[in-house]
C-alpha cells in the first residue's frame, strides 16, 4: 500500500488522525480480530509520521480495548475468542468467587420485523428484518440468565437455531467468526423486576422472585449498534459487579 499523505491543515492532533486511520482499517477488516497489525515502524512509514505519533495512537486504541499489546510479540486486534475477553461485557459473577463458565441453551431463533423500539436502538426502520433469539444460560447446572437477543437481519443473514446450537463458545466470538462483526463497546440499563410466569419457568424460580433486568446495546466499529440483549439475572447466588475508574 502506498504511503498516505496527511492534509497540512487540520483541527485535530496528528495522533488522533492516525488513530482514525487505524480505526478505518479495523472497520474495513484489513486486520481481523486476533491478527497482528503492522509494527509501529511500518505504520509510521505508511502514514509518513513519526513512530512516537503512531505509538500514541496505538496506546489510545489499546486503552479502549480495541488493540492488545503483547510484550515481545507485537500489537494485535482484540478478539472475544481469547479466554480473558470472552466475558468482557458480562458483569455477573458468582458470590462464591468461582471461575464463571456459563452453558447455553438456545430456545428459539426467529426472523421477524423490527418493532419501533428495537428499530430505534439498532438504527433501523420499523419493519426492517431482524433476528430474535431466546436463550437460557446456566451455571453449575442451574439456569440463572434468560436473554432475548435482537440482531439486524441483513448483517446476520443465514443465522439460525442449528448454527447456534452447534456453537459452544461465547456469542461475541461467534459473531466474529461467522458474521465478521466485532463488538467493541456496550451500554447498559439496569433495573429490578419480578419474575413473571414465563421467566419463573425458564429460571426454575417462583413467580414474583426478584430478578435483575439488564438491557444492553452493543456496538461495533464506527459506533454502530448491532445487538440488543435484554437479560434477566437470578442474583440469589450471583451479583452484578462493575469496576469504576
Amino acid at each position: 500500500m502506498p504511503n498516505v499523505t496527511l492534509p497540512i491543515a487540520s483541527f485535530s492532533p496528528l495522533y488522533e488522525q492516525i488513530k482514525a486511520m487505524i480505526l478505518a482499517s479495523l472497520q474495513a477488516s484489513e486486520w481481523l480480530p486476533g491478527a497482528a497489525i503492522p509494527s509501529e515502524m511500518e505504520l509510521a512509514a505508511r502514514y509518513a509520521v513519526s513512530q512516537g505519533t503512531v505509538r500514541k495512537a496505538i496506546d489510545e486504541l489499546a486503552a479502549q480495548n480495541l488493540l492488545v499489546r503483547r510484550q515481545g510479540k507485537g500489537t494485535f486486534v482484540a478478539t472475544h475468542q481469547e479466554d480473558e475477553w470472552q466475558y468482557r461485557f458480562l458483569r455477573l459473577a458468582p458470590d462464591s468467587g468461582e471461575k464463571f463458565h456459563l452453558t447455553n441453551q438456545f430456545l428459539s431463533c426467529e426472523k421477524t420485523k423490527a418493532p419501533a423500539y428495537v428499530a430505534n436502538l439498532l438504527k433501523l426502520k420499523a419493519g426492517d428484518p431482524i433476528i430474535h433469539i431466546d436463550r437460557v444460560q446456566s451455571f453449575a447446572g442451574k439456569p440463572i440468565v434468560f436473554e432475548e437477543i435482537f440482531l439486524p437481519g441483513i448483517r446476520f443473514k443465514g443465522l439460525d437455531l442449528e448454527a447456534l446450537n452447534t456453537w459452544h463458545g461465547p456469542m461475541y466470538a461467534f459473531y466474529e467468526g461467522h458474521h465478521a462483526t466485532h463488538m467493541v463497546r456496550a451500554e447498559e440499563k439496569i433495573k429490578a423486576v419480578a419474575a413473571d410466569p414465563a421467566l419463573a419457568k425458564h429460571l426454575h424460580l417462583k413467580e414474583g422472585a426478584p430478578l435483575l433486568s439488564v438491557e444492553r446495546v452493543a456496538f461495533t466499529y464506527g459506533n454502530k449498534p448491532v445487538e440488543i440483549r435484554h437479560a434477566r439475572y437470578d442474583t440469589l447466588e450471583q451479583h452484578y459487579e462493575n469496576k469504576l475508574n
